[in-house]
């Protein structure tokens, strides 16, 4: 938590509520949310100008601007989780099927997903929403945007069910989504696993919002605590198997938020990522009650300051 809110009387213009990807456990993610609405009695929607989210993030982001409550998807992921992240062997099948293709099959995420949003659409939400992807068709960024600016009005007629579907579909994890214009769209967090320069950039580039009356609370999905061995010193593709995708993702998340710390000030800036044992979570290991003591962990403690940092602003509706 890097914001003082100690005598600060001044008003934030504009508040952006961006959301890591990190797979199943973006439940400690929503479940941070819900315990903050339900110690604050607040709705979190009302206090943010503009929501970024990426994979299990950009989930959480679209729920929220669909009018779910962070409870509501608390329960998706405890309900759907365990069938998402379904597979039936042991670990050995389990790494040699995840050598030779996708892990798991995206049809179940899909239905969820179509269950939980139906057909709502981008153009729908009453909240700004900025969520990534990528585009292997071009091998370029590819972003979602409701239409909180004049020129933005494609996406506006796409179900939030099939961004979310392109946010997430993580590489070896799940196939690449095809079902928006046929586009090969995959997980947003080969770029932008933490989206808060992605909710800056827009707020000053679309929105004309200037730096300095920007705040950001960016929420990350917990991170393990690792020793990274000396093997991967001088190794090769053997000894960087395991750690490769975890550390790009971590380093990708943390240079983000460093980042948006000089961009627009550290006192303008808090982060939460509380630091785990290695080998407790994963991105597709549901441990549902472990993560949703960890939100009640870090909401207890950090509960009274956002209040007074963050939930004093009243945010505009699109």
């Amino acid at each position: 938590m890097t914001i003082n809110s100690e005598n600060d009387s001044r008003k934030p213009q504009f508040q952006i509520l961006a959301l890591d990807g990190g797979g199943i456990k973006g439940l400690f993610s929503a479940a941070f949310l819900a315990k903050l609405e339900e110690d604050l009695a607040i709705r979190i929607t009302d206090h943010f100008d503009l929501l970024t989210g990426t994979s299990t993030g950009g989930i959480i982001a679209l729920g929220l601007a669909a009018g779910l409550k962070p409870k509501e998807i608390v329960d998706f992921y405890k309900v759907h989780g365990p069938n998402i992240f379904n597979y039936k062997g042991g670990k050995v099948a389990k790494w040699c099927k995840h050598l030779q293709g996708v892990l798991y099959n995206s049809e179940y995420l899909e239905n969820a997903l179509r269950d939980a949003f139906g057909e709502i659409t981008l153009g729908e939400c009453k909240k700004r929403v900025v969520i990534p992807s990528y585009n292997l068709d071009r091998d370029s960024v590819y972003i979602f945007k409701t239409g909180h600016h004049p020129r933005l009005r494609r996406d506006q007629h796409v179900p939030l069910w099939k961004v979310a579907m392109a946010t997430s579909a993580a590489p070896t994890y799940f196939s690449s989504f095809k079902k928006i214009d046929h586009i090969r769209l995959i997980d947003g967090g080969i770029w932008a696993n933490n989206p808060s320069v992605v909710g800056i950039t827009e707020a000053v580039s679309l929105l004309d919002i200037d730096l300095k009356d920007i705040r950001l609370l960016n929420i990350g999905t917990t991170s393990e605590v690792v020793h990274r061995g000396e093997p991967l010193d001088t190794g090769g593709l053997w000894a960087w198997k395991k750690d490769a995708i975890t550390i790009a993702l971590r380093g990708q998340s943390i240079g983000a938020f460093n980042q948006a710390q000089l961009l627009i000030g550290n006192e303008n800036t808090c982060r939460i990522d509380p630091a785990v044992p290695d080998n407790v979570f994963g991105l597709d290991k549901l441990k549902a009650d472990e993560l949703l003591a960890q939100a009640a962990i870090e909401s207890r403690h950090l509960s009274p300051s956002l209040k007074s940092t963050f939930f004093n602003h009243r945010a505009s509706e699109l």
